[in-house]
């Protein structure tokens, strides 16, 4: 079942989530509208392959990545979008392209953008085009350990 893997680890760490069921929605901004959260609050899962190593990256859904700060950043040679035939053998328990921003679950170092870190709440894909967790970012950092990057001007 989808999303098992993320809720069970939620419970073992103790924390407070809200299970929101929405229609189907393959897009960050879609998935937004259908489940009547404003796109600030909904997080996009991006896996990146940097210098070919597979990393995630996660900003909200209001946000459009910016690759050559990204690459700076990272202090990259190279920087490009992973396609989902790439990564989702990663993500067996996950419905392709709505794995959930937890790259310690799937062995992956995990990014976030400065943007995502002014948020109280965030929402994201649980593992399902159908579902959403929303939980309080301060618990999101405190279990995944993400580092922050600033890909704004």
């Amino acid at each position: 079942m989808p999303g098992q893997k993320l809720k069970d680890y939620l419970k073992s760490h103790e924390v407070k989530y809200e299970s929101i069921i929405h229609p189907i929605a393959f897009t960050a901004h879609r998935t937004a509208h259908a489940a009547h959260i404003h796109g600030n609050e909904v997080v996009k899962t991006i896996i990146l392959k940097v210098d070919g190593k597979m990393t995630m990256f996660v900003c909200s859904a209001n946000e459009r990545i910016n690759m050559k700060l990204i690459k700076e950043a990272f202090k990259a040679r190279n920087v490009e979008l992973a396609n989902e035939e790439e990564f989702k053998f990663i993500f067996r328990d996950c419905e392709t392209g709505a794995m959930p921003p937890f790259g310690n679950l799937y062995g992956m170092e995990e990014f976030v953008s400065e943007e995502l870190t002014r948020d109280e709440e965030i929402a994201f894909n649980a593992g399902s085009h159908t579902e959403l967790i929303k939980m309080k970012f301060d618990d999101f950092k405190k279990i995944t350990h993400p580092r922050v990057l600033k890909v704004h001007t």
